[in-house]
């Protein structure tokens, strides 16, 4: 049984995220315990609310050291909404500019759409080999809850080995739904509140990801 940590920070949304992980079969402990963090299996970082907000209380628990220490050593993490969000270089929301964690280039801005925020069910482009993804119809929807995203993929595949996969989502504009970079991998979408598709993108993560 892999052993998850969701890390606490203050950010809302840790039991749904612990009860979806129990569910597909994990032992799971909702902690801002530095050492669990670093040695569980898996490391889980959600988010609900601001980038700012998040990554003000990301720091606060040493959050991006965390990180930045199990991708060195190729440990499996996973962020979801905010916590995929703050994964990148930079989150720019009412005027305010605040430094994400920089795993990725990019910057999380307000989504070009009508209707605001995106709250509901998507469907999403997955590409060629996805392990999040694996076995999914493409018809698959998952739960979305966010008015800001990625809207541009800026990091250049010809300076990597191994470019990430990308998964794509549509409203009003294109914008990044998920990414899977090796041991880091990212959804902007709720799994833990997406049924049974969010069951399978988990199980998938900790069968293939977190091994």
């Amino acid at each position: 049984m892999s052993r998850i940590v969701v890390l606490d920070y203050g950010s809302g949304n840790l039991r749904s995220a612990e009860r979806a992980l129990r569910r597909v079969g994990a032992d799971v402990t909702v902690t801002a315990d530095p050492d669990l963090a670093l040695n569980a299996d898996g490391l889980v970082v959600p988010g609900v609310g601001a980038f700012a907000a998040c990554m003000a209380g990301l720091a606060g628990v040493d959050g991006p050291r965390i990180i930045e220490r199990r991708l060195a050593g190729g440990r499996a993490v996973l962020g979801i909404c905010v916590g995929m969000q703050v994964l990148f270089d930079l989150g720019v929301e009412w005027g305010e500019r605040t430094q994400g964690c920089g795993q990725w280039p990019g910057t999380v801005e307000r989504i070009k759409a009508d209707v605001l925020p995106h709250m509901g069910w998507n469907t999403v482009r997955t590409p060629p080999g996805s392990t999040l993804f694996n076995g999914l119809d493409p018809e698959t929807r998952f739960y979305f809850v966010h008015s800001f995203g990625v809207r541009r993929w800026e990091l250049e595949e010809s300076t990597v080995l191994r470019p990430p996969m990308v998964t794509w989502a549509n409203h009003g504009e294109d914008f990044v739904a998920a990414v899977e970079n090796g041991a880091l991998a990212a959804t902007q979408f709720h799994p833990e509140k997406s049924g049974d598709a969010g069951a399978a993108v988990l199980q998938n993560w900790l069968r293939d990801v977190v091994g």
